[in-house]
C-alpha cells in the first residue's frame, strides 16, 4: 500500500497538468486515509525504493594472521557469494576477503556466512572428536636418497587430525557451494520467465551485472587468481565424505537474496 500511495503521490508531483496532479493527489489521499498512512511517510518509502544503489567494496575479516584453517573458511565465504552475485579479492594471508557487490547482496553473504561458518566447525569438531578419521589412511610420497639418486615412494600413513578436518571443511564448503547455486538457478528459472515483465527483469539484471563487472574491474587490485586452499598434508577420501555429507545438512535457513538474483557472475578470488 505504501508503493501504491507513493506511486500516486510521484505521479501527481511529476505532471504539469493541474488537473492530473488534483486526481492523483485526491487517490493518494483516499488510499492513506482508508490504510491510516500518512502521506510524509508514503513518500519517503518511494523515494528510499528509487533511490538508486551503486557497487561497494567491502572488507570481510576471515580471521587472525597464522589461524589455521583459514583458506578453508575463504573457500566458504566464496562459495556463498558466487550465489549471490558477489566478487571477491582474498588477502595474500587468508585474513580477510575484499567484497565487491551490492549492499544488500553482501549483506546477504556475510548473514550466511556467520551461520554456516559456526556450522562447518562445530560439523568437523564432532568428526574430529569421533576418532572416525583415525581408521583410515592417507598416501604420501616418501623421498629418499640412495647412492646418490632420488627416490621416491609411495606408502599408506594414518590421517592426521589436521588433514582430516581441512578436507572435511573443503569438502563441506564445495557442497554447500553447490547447493546454494542450484537454488539460484531455479528461482531464476522461475522468475524469470513468469515475471509479466520478463524481458524487463532480464535487462534488469544483465545491466546490473554489467555494473558490477564494471565496478570490478575498476577497483579490484588483485595481482592473480585465488585457487582455493590446497592441503600440502594429503587427501582424506573419508574426512571429504563426512565433510560433504555434513554440508548436504547444513542449516541454508532462507538462503541468500535468491529471488533477487542478479545473473549468475563469475567470483575470481584473488591474491592468495
Amino acid at each position: 500500500m505504501l508503493t501504491r500511495i507513493g506511486g500516486l503521490l510521484r505521479k501527481a508531483e511529476s505532471t504539469d497538468n493541474e488537473h492530473e496532479a488534483e486526481a492523483f493527489l485526491s487517490a493518494a489521499q483516499r488510499l492513506a486515509t482508508k490504510s491510516a498512512i500518512d502521506l510524509a511517510v508514503a513518500r519517503a518509502h518511494i523515494a528510499g525504493r528509487e533511490r538508486r544503489q551503486a557497487p561497494v567494496q567491502r572488507v570481510v575479516p576471515i580471521g587472525a594472521p597464522g589461524k589455521r584453517g583459514l583458506r578453508t573458511y575463504v573457500q566458504l565465504f566464496v562459495a556463498i557469494a558466487a550465489a549471490n552475485d558477489v566478487r571477491c579479492d582474498v588477502a595474500r594471508t587468508s585474513t580477510q576477503v575484499y567484497a565487491h557487490g551490492f549492499g544488500s547482496d553482501i549483506d546477504a553473504c556475510e548473514a550466511l556466512y556467520a551461520s554456516l561458518l559456526v556450522q562447518m566447525v562445530r560439523a568437523s569438531d564432532q568428526y574430529i572428536k569421533s576418532g572416525a578419521y583415525r581408521s583410515a589412511t592417507v598416501e604420501k610420497v616418501v623421498v629418499e636418497q640412495r647412492l646418490g639418486r632420488r627416490i621416491e615412494r609411495r606408502v599408506q600413513a594414518p590421517v592426521a587430525g589436521v588433514t582430516a578436518r581441512l578436507n572435511f571443511q573443503m569438502a563441506f564448503a564445495a557442497r554447500v557451494g553447490r547447493r546454494l547455486a542450484e537454488v539460484k538457478a531455479e528461482v531464476e528459472a522461475e522468475v524469470l520467465p513468469d515475471a509479466a515483465d520478463g524481458p524487463g527483469v532480464a535487462l534488469a539484471l544483465r545491466d546490473k551485472e554489467l555494473e558490477l563487472v564494471d565496478f570490478y574491474t575498476r577497483t579490484s587490485q588483485a595481482r592473480g587468481t585465488w585457487r582455493g586452499p590446497q592441503t600440502s598434508t594429503g587427501h582424506s577420501a573419508a574426512a571429504r565424505a563426512a565433510g560433504d555429507r555434513a554440508g548436504r545438512a547444513a542449516r541454508i535457513g532462507a538462503s541468500p537474496e535468491l529471488p533477487a538474483a542478479h545473473g549468475q557472475l563469475s567470483s575470481s578470488a584473488t591474491d592468495e
